[in-house]
Order: structure tokens, then C-alpha cells, then sequence
């Protein structure tokens, strides 16, 4: 199904003026219960993401505009990324792991544990040069049996955790509400994660430091419609957040630039295309599309 609504960007700060894209933006797809974490892969031109409560990830492809499941019992699926060998890397909010899609279609579980308790929710999931896996854990997928199914939390926390490339599950950043969105600046130096759940829901920003540790963790920025959800940053180093009017866009000083604003409260967001100039947007239950005059950070 698809259908157009007319674009609407919102310029709150200058900067913003050349930041814009078509005239409309195109929903690819609706009928999903709650879509979340798209994931777009250039060699196949075809983005992956996931309707939670459903338990399925689901494909469009690029040059047919055709829409399938890409997979059932999805574990209620949330969180997608691609790594550097083009491999799916999934967070499963049901089964509470992390899991990487092999090319012949496997699933290799990556992380169940942490410090011998099992993980809460993993949510979202970023994969740097060094081949190191980022994921959030918050509480989502064990506080009822929408997301997931109904829990107590061994851990009895919510915390940021990278994946070392031996398997290795270490806990970054212990000081979360409910960790939710991630994204690492272009040159990989900074790690913004979304705290979803303070109030106000807001976006703290940490240095990456030369043995993978963080430091820092200031505010970067404060959503001020209701909360923020997945961040992808361009090749500028603007950070691009998911929220309940649509998107927000900030410099990289944290200064809010401007807003895409939607029908449907968005979730998350992916670039791509063969010039990363795609922007993809879960939101409610639908999947949007634009093609805008700025580039998705090449990492």
C-alpha cells in the first residue's frame, strides 16, 4: 500500500533552511501493530524492519516496492542493525538476546547474559569499525506480554552493554533510566544514547575512549514532545531523533534545528539508498520514506 502525505519541515534554527526533500513523503507500507528498527541493506536494496507485537521482521524491497515477512517468531524483535559483513544484528525483546543473521540464513545468539543474569529486554543495537556490539537493555519486553512476555528482571537495573568480538558482555553505562536509542558520531569518537523514560526524555551524549569505555554522558538534548525514541546521525554530525511529532534534527552543539513532522508518532529511523540519502521512519504502525537533500553518516 502506498499512499503520499505532503512533507512538512519545521525550521526552528537557520542552519535548517537547506535541510529538507520531497514534497512528499511516501508510507510504504501500514498495517503493522508497531513498527520499529529499520534497517536498510545496499547490496540486496532492501530494508528490514520490525512489527513487535506481531513477533515478525518484515522486507521491502527497493525495486519493486513489495512487502513480505522477512521473518516469523521473531523473538519480538525490535532493535536492527547491519554490521561490517553486511550481517543482520537483531535485538529480541521476547527472547531476551542479541542475534546476528549469518548470509545462509542462520542466527547466531551473541548475548543471553550479563554478569551471570539473564539480560532484560536488549532494545537497540550499533556496531563499530572494531567489530565491538553496542545494545540498551531496558524493561519494555518483560513488563508485559505486548512486547514480549511478563518478567521479573534479573538484573534489576537497565543498562548500556558492548559485545566484545570473543563474545565478552560488558556493562558501559550503569546510570539509565530506560536506555533506548543509540548512535555513534561519524568518526566513531561519540556514543549518544536516549534515555527514554526521565523526564524530560532527553539524549546524552559520551566520549569513546581508546579501550572502549565511556566518559562523560552530559545531556545533549531534551525532547519537548513527548519522548525520544532511535537516533541516526548524518554525515555532518547532526543527530536525528525519533519522537511523537515526528523528527527532530540537532547540531551537533545540541541546539534544536528543525522538525519532519508526521501523521504517527515516530519510533526510529534508518538512511539509505545508494547515496544514503533515503530516510526510512517506523512510526506507529507504518513505514515512511524520503529522499532529502542530506547524507546518512557512513561509518
Amino acid at each position: 500500500m502506498l499512499n503520499t502525505i505532503s512533507s512538512e519541515f519545521t525550521l526552528i534554527d537557520q542552519r535548517f533552511a537547506r535541510l529538507d526533500g520531497d514534497f512528499v513523503v511516501q508510507r510504504l507500507h501500514t498495517g503493522a501493530r508497531k513498527s520499529e528498527g529499520p534497517v536498510y541493506f545496499p547490496a540486496g536494496r532492501y530494508l528490514v524492519w520490525s512489527d513487535i507485537p506481531n513477533e515478525r521482521l518484515l522486507r521491502w524491497d527497493e525495486t519493486s516496492g513489495a512487502v513480505g515477512v522477512f521473518r516469523e517468531n521473531s523473538g519480538h524483535a525490535n532493535g536492527n542493525t547491519i554490521d561490517r559483513q553486511g550481517r543482520l544484528v537483531t535485538c529480541e525483546q521476547g527472547a531476551r538476546r542479541v542475534t546476528r543473521t549469518e548470509h545462509d540464513g542462520s542466527i547466531t545468539v551473541l548475548a543471553t547474559h550479563w554478569d551471570g543474569k539473564r539480560l532484560n529486554s536488549p532494545n537497540d543495537v550499533v556496531v563499530r569499525a572494531d567489530g565491538t556490539i553496542w545494545f540498551t537493555d531496558p524493561a519494555y519486553g518483560i513488563a508485559d506480554d505486548y512486547e514480549g512476555h511478563r518478567a521479573e528482571s534479573e538484573i534489576g537495573a537497565c543498562h548500556v552493554y558492548r559485545i566484545d568480538p570473543d563474545g565478552t558482555v560488558t556493562a558501559v553505562a550503569t546510570d539509565f533510566c530506560r536506555p533506548n536509542g543509540l548512535a555513534f558520531a561519524p568518526d566513531e569518537s561519540r556514543l549518544y544514547i536516549v534515555d527514554t523514560r526521565q523526564e524530560p526524555s532527553h539524549i546524552r551524549a559520551f566520549d569513546v575512549l581508546a579501550d572502549n569505555t565511556l566518559e562523560g554522558g552530559e545531556i545533549f538534548a531534551e525532547c519537548d514532545f513527548g519522548r525520544f525514541d532511535g537516533i541516526r546521525l548524518d554525515d555532518e554530525g547532526r543527530v536525528w531523533a525519533a519522537a511523537w511529532d515526528g523528527v527532530h534534527c540537532f547540531h551537533p552543539d545540541g541546539t534544536l534545528l528543525g522538525k519532519l513532522l508526521l501523521p504517527e508518532p515516530a519510533s526510529n529511523l534508518a538512511f539509505g539508498g545508494p547515496r544514503r540519502n533515503d530516510l526510512f521512519i517506523t512510526a506507529g504502525g507504518s513505514l515512511y520514506s524520503l529522499k532529502v537533500t542530506f547524507t546518512g553518516a557512513r561509518y
